[in-house]
């Protein structure tokens, strides 16, 4: 709305600097200041043009055109020029398809048509030429907007829609990968329960009947589970029977990146404590996400994992130092899969998650996760 005033603004000063400045080579206003008047009242309409295009539009036009032939007066330049600038805004505000965009541009035709046959001055050819190829690319610049304002909703439509569907399938790849932990967790405690049961004496038939109950409970639990885990899994991963990776494994996971071109440092600090196993799942998976996206974006070049436990509490920081020399690499996007992924994780455990370019050069990418 802003920008509309001072678009305003401008049309007045012009308008008014013709008229009460008066025209070089053309005699005077009869009634100069009723045309400061309706300089005023153009300049209005031109603010609020974007609200209402076609009206705005069309109480121009009707009450603008006739004023000249009737006044018998000639043209002023900034008429024609809100009269475009009106034009202008309905084809960019206004669907193609709308009735009010035909009507409008008759309008305009009919203004132009107007003033050149009724005005004062001596008209040619060529002064109606410009007069048409001027409401041409004013419509035509207009309906470019329009068109460009439709690409770019379409694609952030499209983005929008993409990191929906990313963001799914991150949860869905972390809903197998957790489930398979709970199955096996509860497969424990069926177990455990099983053995318990089968020590009982023979006078403890109520604790015995009770754990009965915690086995059949837990066998259906795990039944679930697993049919769950079914549903889940598709393609690859269906096959996919290897335990879950946790912190004991980043090792094996360092060794795996230097050997694709990564100089890595690992460094583990603090004492580690006793972690569930779907919070080291998730530390694992966003380390080697880390990991994945340096390779990606900045090549062989140096990173550094820091793992810390604190009281409560596991730190992540993984920085690299960018791309080396002579390495071109994508730009980073925040909405790429991998930062995704890192979000959804830490988002898991109520964690804090950052991830941003370094001043120096590099990315780093720090994860706190509440143990």
């Amino acid at each position: 709305m802003r920008l509309d005033w001072a678009i305003a603004a401008i049309v007045a000063l012009f308008s008014l600097a013709e008229e009460i400045g008066g025209r070089t080579g053309e005699p005077e206003r009869a009634d100069p200041w009723l045309w400061v008047g309706i300089a005023l009242a153009s300049a209005v309409l031109v603010a609020f043009r974007r609200r209402a295009p076609f009206t705005t539009l069309t109480i121009y036009t009707l009450v603008g055109g006739p004023a000249i032939p009737l006044s018998q007066e000639t043209l002023g330049a900034w008429q024609l020029y809100v009269e475009l600038l009106l034009l202008f805004t309905l084809m960019a505000e206004v669907p193609l398809r709308d009735r009010r965009t035909p009507a409008g541009l008759a309008l305009t035709l009919g203004f132009i048509g107007l003033i050149v046959f009724t005005d004062t001055g001596p008209v040619g050819p060529g002064d109606i030429a410009i007069a048409l190829v001027m409401a041409t690319i004013a419509g035509g610049a207009g309906f470019a907007v329009q068109r460009y304002r439709a690409v770019a909703a379409q694609a952030q439509e499209r983005g929008a829609l993409l990191a929906r569907e990313a963001v799914n399938e991150e949860r869905n790849r972390i809903a197998r990968e957790l489930h398979d932990i709970v199955a096996h967790s509860v497969s424990v405690m069926v177990m455990q329960s099983g053995a318990v049961r089968r020590r009982l004496e023979e006078e403890q038939a109520r604790e015995r009947e009770a754990l009965t109950v915690v086995e059949e409970a837990g066998r259906a639990a795990v039944h679930e589970l697993r049919r769950m885990l079914g549903v889940l899994r598709s393609g690859p991963e269906a096959a996919a029977k290897a335990p879950q990776p946790g912190l004991g494994r980043l090792e094996e996971l360092v060794e795996q990146v230097r050997a694709a071109g990564l100089d890595v440092k690992l460094d583990v600090r603090g004492e580690p404590a006793q972690l569930s196993a779907g919070l080291e799942l998730s530390a694992y998976r966003i380390i080697q996400e880390a990991l994945t996206n340096t390779l990606k974006h900045a090549g062989p070049t140096r990173v550094t994992v820091t793992v810390t436990h604190r009281h409560r509490e596991l730190f992540l920081e993984i920085a690299d130092e960018g791309p080396t020399p002579g390495h071109a690499t994508p730009e980073r996007h925040g909405l790429g899969h991998g930062l995704i992924g890192m979000r959804e994780r830490v988002a898991l455990f109520d964690g804090r998650l950052d991830a941003h370019p370094r001043p120096g050069g590099g990315f780093i990418v720090r994860a706190t996760l509440p143990a």
